[in-house]
């Protein structure tokens, strides 16, 4: 589903996870800013009543950017969203039928 682009009217960034070795040698995961664009953001609701026995939903965030060469390798290992000061981790990545528009991400409020 192709939106206008009028609907883009919040902006979000994403960071990469990058590894840098300190100053005693040891090695620290270290979350830079890697991307930043404008985007469509709503609710996306999850029930997990399929997955256990007891019913409990899970209210996390759809957003849905323009396809851009930065965001072609996205995937939820190496990258999260800032969105509104609050950080997000990717639960899925859907390229939209590769058909190099949009691309729907999926996230959850990062615990902790």
């Amino acid at each position: 589903m192709e939106r206008e682009i009028a609907r883009f009217n919040e902006r979000l960034a994403i960071q990469k996870n990058s590894v840098s070795v300190d100053k005693v040698g040891n090695h620290v995961n270290r979350w830079e800013d890697y991307y930043s664009c404008y985007c469509y953001a709503g609710t996306y609701q999850y029930d997990a009543e399929r997955e256990s026995a007891v019913t409990t939903q899970e209210q996390s965030i759809k957003f849905e950017v323009r396809y851009c060469s930065e965001l072609k390798n996205l995937d939820s290992t190496h990258y999260r969203v800032v969105f509104h000061g609050s950080v997000y981790d990717i639960q899925s990545v859907d390229m939209m039928n590769y058909q190099k528009r949009t691309i729907r991400i999926i996230c959850k409020l990062e615990e902790g």
